[in-house]
């Protein structure tokens, strides 16, 4: 398994002597909007942010869950689109 410390530089510095490194498990990150706009707004915002501290949002992971509403436009990283999966009851 190919871990985020693996390649160089990555982690987050927390003073001028601590770094917490270790980023395997930041994950489950949940975005939720009333809008398909504030949804590609704060999609776009925590990738650019995530990888300004060396963490990568992997788009096979990513899902897309919508509630009462249509899809107009796919939410995307990159250009490349997230899955929507169906909601669950």
């Amino acid at each position: 398994m190919k871990t985020s410390t693996s390649e160089g530089k990555h982690g987050i510095q927390w003073t001028s002597r601590m770094q917490l490194d270790d980023l395997d498990f930041a994950d489950d990150l949940a975005l939720l909007s009333q809008t398909q706009q504030q949804v590609h707004e704060k999609t776009t915002s925590a990738a650019v942010d995530s990888a300004a501290v060396g963490l990568n949002i992997h788009r096979e992971k990513s899902k897309v869950l919508r509630h009462n509403t249509a899809c107009t436009n796919p939410i995307t990283i990159n250009g490349e689109d997230f899955e929507e999966v169906k909601p669950f009851t």
